[in-house]
């Protein structure tokens, strides 16, 4: 059978346009790929570049405060947010034009529409048109969700932010993972009067518990008024504010509630059910770790398989499908260890295992620095940095770093390297330190904090 394309892309995000652009350029494949709304995904367009655009943003009223700490007669005045988001928009508009020159130099048709599965080897295209495949790649991405309760009460999530019109006076923020914790600190860092509900015991659900409750501290310290256990009981709107009661009795009126609870990935309405497809509950797509599905034509990348939901992790999945699939060199990317950054103030950086997940594997020792950073502590203030490494003690493997202090996620760049090629704690000790930096306390713990034998 003559196929149309050799593989056609459902989705114009990272993992997506990787996969196309390394089947065409690379293996000489004929690629097709459809995108709905912008081209980036996700992470371009509303996610990783336009969020840290705005921790950049946020964190300059810390840095005039501190210059004037070190002597500066600094001043800062009022946040313009038309301003920025003008200059946002831009640089949006920007990356995402590079996205197509990429692929259209490489030779991916490109077509700006939706696109479902009709078969093992068709596309429905939004127009109508079918198209055939040899292969079908999904790679749609996920989407925030707001619980069934709260639609239609003029909530926002992640995706509104960067399309606010103005910057509101005051905002709750419910949820307690990375997203909430970072635009809490976000919003109160560019001087927005900031809450955030969490029903849970701590926020950051699933990294260092010792870290969590770090950054919690450090981050009520920093202004943001931060309720644990704590949930929404009711809400509605109040004088153009809307009105919240939380499930400890607290209640205030907020300009703007944002929904950070979870995310799901993209399946609705592509027609993967009809194909025999057995989604998982929350709709991920199953697929082994080469990224194909149950049915052999199709494979799918990125958050739509709810694997490990981070950007870099997308790309290489859909590298390892091209050169899989088109490039006759089965590879697959491994999971396991996986550097990350959470870009809350202060950041986190961390990879490799918690201290929790360790002990649970057997005997380890625990270093960990908590210790105020030269750079605060002249300015005057409290901030403390934290500096741990998690240690097997019969090998003597550092299996897990985990740094919460300013610019943790270039040091965990780093870090992710060393540990990735199996470095020992006495490898550490070995390397000379570079002073006076933070980062030096990495390698200058030579006491275990702790031990655990089971």
């Amino acid at each position: 059978m003559a196929f149309d394309y050799d593989l056609f892309v459902i989705g114009g995000g990272s993992g997506g346009v990787r996969a196309a652009r390394i089947a065409a350029s690379e293996h000489g494949a004929r690629v097709g790929l459809a995108e709905e709304y912008r081209m980036g995904g996700t992470c371009v367009i509303r996610g990783c570049v336009p969020k840290k655009l705005m921790v950049f943003a946020s964190g300059f009223p810390g840095s005039v405060a501190d210059a004037q700490a070190y002597g500066w007669d600094a001043q800062i005045g009022g946040f313009d947010w038309s301003a920025f988001r003008f200059k946002l928009d831009a640089e949006l508009t920007r990356l995402e034009g590079i996205y197509r020159a990429n692929l259209e130099r490489a030779g991916v048709t490109i077509l700006d529409c939706r696109a479902t599965v009709a078969g093992p080897h068709e596309v429905r295209l939004g127009d109508g048109r079918e198209i055939s495949a040899r292969h079908i790649l999904i790679a749609t991405g996920g989407r925030p969700v707001v619980p069934e309760k709260w639609q239609g009460k003029g909530v926002m999530t992640s995706n509104d932010v960067f399309l606010m019109d103005r910057l509101p006076k005051s905002i709750l923020i419910v949820g307690g993972g990375y997203i909430a914790s970072e635009f809490a600190c976000i919003f109160n860092g560019l001087g927005v009067q900031t809450t955030q509900f969490y029903r849970g015991a701590q926020i950051l659900r699933g990294f260092d518990e010792e870290a969590r409750g770090h950054i919690a501290g450090e981050m009520m310290q920093n202004g943001v008024d931060l309720h644990l256990g704590t949930d929404v009981l009711e809400m509605e709107g109040r004088d153009g504010t809307t009105w919240v009661k939380a499930t400890t009795g607290h209640d205030a009126s907020y300009e703007a509630v944002m929904f950070a609870t979870g995310r799901k990935p993209a399946t609705e309405g592509l027609g993967l059910e009809a194909l025999g497809l057995d989604l998982k509950p929350n709709g991920a797509i199953p697929v082994d770790r080469y990224s194909q599905t149950a049915v052999p034509s199709i494979y799918a990348v990125g958050d739509v398989t709810d694997r490990a939901n981070l950007t870099p992790v997308a790309i290489r999945e859909g590298h390892a499908f091209a050169d899989t699939v088109f490039g006759g060199t089965p590879r697959f990317f491994d999971h396991g260890l996986i550097p990350t950054a959470i870009f809350t103030q202060p950041e986190y950086g961390t990879v490799g295992l918690t201290e929790e997940e360790a002990r649970a594997q057997g005997p380890v020792d625990v270093y960990c620095a908590a210790f105020r950073p030269m750079h605060s502590l002249f300015a005057g203030r409290d901030n403390r940095a934290m500096m741990k490494l998690i240690v097997c003690r019969s090998s003597d493997k550092v299996l897990g770093c985990h740094i919460v202090a300013d610019h943790a996620g270039e040091m965990i760049q780093l870090a992710g390297v060393a540990i990735s090629m199996g470095a020992t704690k006495a490898a550490f000790d070995q390397t000379l330190a570079v002073h006076p930096t933070v980062a030096e306390e990495l390698v200058t713990m030579r006491v275990a904090t702790r031990s655990h034998s089971d």
